[in-house]
């Protein structure tokens, strides 16, 4: 016949009767319901505790000392050097963030800022969102345009 889901059973002795509490003195499991005298544990609601639960204990997260400021309004920029640009463009060629992000020179969607680490031989026509100022002068000094993105 074979094993099918709809005949599958447990073997025998493996499954107990359910523990049916708060049923009268006579079942063995009334009065306190098999929870004990007094306590949290023997509340109602006791196992909806978040993990961070210490007891009632000062929580962790409150007992180590906190300091400084991390501002919320901070602006994150992805960096990237003139000397990565010389490298991976060819002359006259249009660099954008999404550009960037194709040849794998920036991974993630922050806004870029082009800093003047190494040296510019080649035209090449910038967008970011920042430039340092000797990137600014670097880029336009090898015939190059520069143009801020809001």
């Amino acid at each position: 016949m074979g094993i099918k889901l709809h005949n599958l059973k447990p073997s025998e002795g493996a499954t107990h009767r359910k523990k049916r509490v708060g049923r009268g003195i006579g079942s063995g499991h009334g009065k306190t319901s098999t929870r004990g005298h007094k306590g949290q544990k023997s509340r109602s609601g006791y196992g909806e505790m978040p993990a961070f639960f210490e007891g009632g204990q000062t929580p962790f997260i409150m007992r180590i000392p906190k300091r400084g400021f991390k501002n919320p309004n901070k602006k994150e920029y992805e960096i990237v050097n003139i000397k990565v640009l010389e490298a991976k463009f060819e002359a006259n060629a249009e660099i954008t963030p999404e550009v960037l992000k194709e040849k794998g020179i920036i991974s993630c969607d922050k806004a870029v800022k082009i800093l003047g680490d190494g040296e510019l031989t080649k035209p090449l026509k910038v967008k970011a969102h920042k430039f340092s100022k000797s990137a600014e002068e670097k880029i336009k000094a090898a015939g190059g345009e520069v143009e801020v993105i809001s």
